[in-house]
C-alpha cells in the first residue's frame, strides 16, 4: 500500500529511532526495529517508550489500511503490558480489531527476534474525515 509507505516515511521519529513498515495488508502492519544501544535504558533492554513508538506505528497503519484515502487518523488512547526485558532486534505486529466510522479498536504485540513476546498494546485510534494525512 503505496499510501501508508509514503506516510510511514514522513515520521521524522520513525526514521530517528531506525524503524520501518515491513509488511501491510489491509488490517495488519508490521513495523520491524533494528536494535542500536543508543534506544536502551540503563540496564541495556530498549526503552519502554521506543517499544510504545513503534506498536503506535504499526496499530495505527494497520487502521489506516482500512480508511479511505481522503482520511487521516489520530491515536486516543493505548495501554502497553511489557511482558519481557526487550533485547535485539524487534518487530511489532498491528492489527485492526474492530474498525468503526470514527473510532477503530486496534492491537499490537512486539516480538524480539529470538521469539520472546516483548510487549501487547491495545489501542484506539479516531478516523479524521476529509483530512489529508499532510502537514498542515
Amino acid at each position: 500500500m503505496p499510501r501508508a509507505c509514503a506516510s510511514f516515511a514522513r515520521q521524522k521519529a520513525m526514521d530517528l529511532i531506525g524503524a520501518r513498515l515491513t509488511v501491510v495488508e489491509p488490517g495488519y502492519t508490521e513495523v520491524a526495529l533494528p536494535f542500536r544501544p543508543e534506544l536502551t535504558q540503563q540496564k541495556a533492554y530498549v526503552h519502554g517508550g521506543i517499544l510504545g513508538m513503534i506498536a503506535d506505528s504499526a496499530c495505527g497503519y494497520a487502521a489506516y489500511s482500512l480508511m479511505p484515502p481522503s482520511a487521516s487518523l489520530v491515536t486516543v488512547e493505548y495501554k502497553i503490558n511489557i511482558l519481557a526485558p526487550a533485547r535485539g532486534d524487534l518487530v511489532a505486529r498491528g492489527q485492526v480489531i474492530r474498525p468503526g466510522r470514527t473510532l477503530t479498536v486496534t492491537r499490537a504485540e512486539i516480538y524480539a527476534a529470538d521469539g520472546t513476546h516483548v510487549a501487547s498494546m491495545q489501542q484506539t485510534l479516531m478516523m479524521l474525515a476529509d483530512t489529508p494525512d499532510t502537514p498542515e
